[in-house]
């Protein structure tokens, strides 16, 4: 290496550092602007990984956490070698890839109906109703579903069923009906939230496109067929990716809540976040909830850079990163 190359070396690092310095300087409002922001996130988002050695160890709550004995992977092993490991882990997994399905096909629908509503008043009147149950608790929820499903006084089985000549129906001891009503209550809870964001993206296409395409003698049909739905692709991906992150994680209160703690319908109701709890409870163990929560993260964050890998490798504009 020559003298000129070995100099040439030596002056790149002060010279990264007074341009990171001058960068700085230039844009330091902006830094400051964007701390409190950096510290929300650090003290909410990664000094709390330090918790994840809990999963890890026995925790007594004499030694503390640190003092604690190391358990290896007792807490993971105990997780999936139940006889119930199959059950929750099955009905997480159905039910979440249900819901991402459902999540897509009616907000993606309700959305392009609203947008075809010319009265700007009633577009936001049923925006507004479509979105109120997103606020709505799940403990709420599970008052309006006992409404509708209670074995006396419920209207289904009060008013609904007798004017149809059906039998009344305990639907809290009827493990076959569950699978579909829980869809339609997360569908129902979630729809205005995602019929929003596609909205949205709706509002910003441009008009140009619908012309050209009315002027050509598309009907409504063919024009969201070829225009808006491929121009929602990008926000449809990452929604979608969004919720594949989480697939490993179900709503507890609408497993847990809604149904009612009924003990007929856990084959059918009972998802990892809600058998972890129900250990908790009887055990009394806070390892084998970090085991969950740790392997729930690592299973989501896993598989969202998988399905971004495969976008990505489909068609690159439309990946999350």
């Amino acid at each position: 290496m020559s003298t000129q190359a070995v100099h040439l070396d030596l002056e790149q690092p002060p010279r990264r550092k007074a341009k990171f310095i001058r960068t700085v300087k230039k844009y330091w409002m902006f830094y400051l602007m964007m701390l409190p922001a950096l510290l929300v996130l650090l003290l909410n988002n990664y000094i709390p990984m330090f918790g994840i050695i809990i999963a890890f160890k026995n925790i007594n709550y004499t030694d503390g956490i640190l003092g604690s004995p190391w358990s290896g992977f007792s807490n993971f092993k105990y997780l999936f070698m139940t006889s119930d490991s199959w059950v929750i882990t099955r009905n997480t997994l159905l039910y979440n890839s249900g819901f991402i399905i459902l999540n897509l096909i009616f907000p993606l629908a309700f959305a392009i109906m609203l947008n075809e509503i010319k009265n700007r008043f009633l577009a936001k009147m049923h925006q507004t109703v479509m979105f109120l149950p997103y606020f709505l608790s799940m403990i709420v929820i599970s008052y309006l579903t006992y409404a509708f499903l209670s074995d006396t006084n419920g209207f289904f089985n009060k008013t609904l069923l007798p004017m149809l000549n059906i039998d009344p129906v305990n639907w809290y001891f009827t493990k076959e009906v569950w699978p579909y009503i829980l869809s339609m209550v997360n569908t129902w809870k979630s729809m205005g939230y995602y019929t929003v964001i596609y909205m949205a993206a709706i509002i910003g296409i441009d008009e140009e496109y619908y012309e050209a395409a009315t002027i050509d003698g598309a009907s409504k049909f063919k024009q969201i067929f070829t225009i808006t739905i491929p121009l929602l692709t990008p926000i449809i991906t990452i929604m979608t990716l969004l919720q594949i992150g989480r697939i490993f994680n179900a709503d507890f209160g609408l497993f847990f809540q809604v149904p009612r703690e009924s003990g007929v319908l856990f084959p059918v109701t009972n998802v990892i976040d809600t058998y972890v709890y129900r250990t908790f409870i009887t055990v009394g163990d806070i390892g084998l909830s970090s085991a969950a929560g740790l392997i729930q993260s690592v299973v989501g964050f896993t598989l969202v850079f998988l399905s971004n890998w495969i976008v990505r490798r489909i068609d690159s504009d439309n990946a999350l990163f």
